[in-house]
């Protein structure tokens, strides 16, 4: 029962998020949990949660600006365009 009041709250806690925030909390933790697992310490972790949370951040971006996307130019630089 404990378990499901808990995922309720998460869920729930998600669902007042804009796509920017739901991104970076999702990057963060899977950040987290690949970088623990790869290197096996809390500071592979703490690094895997930070650069987690800034691509999914990243990403959450683009999701609020309907009609745009990332594209790169042939040096390798990215812009945001219409779609």
């Amino acid at each position: 029962m404990k378990k499901m009041i808990l995922i309720a709250c998460i869920g729930l806690s998600l669902g007042a998020c804009t796509a920017t925030e739901r991104g970076a909390g999702v990057g963060a933790a899977t950040g987290a949990v690949v970088g623990g697992v790869a290197t096996g310490n809390v500071r592979g972790a703490a690094v895997g949660a930070a650069v987690g949370g800034v691509a999914g951040a990243l990403i959450g971006n683009v999701q609020d600006q309907p009609g745009q996307c990332y594209y790169r130019d042939r040096y390798g630089r990215r812009y945001i365009d219409r779609c």
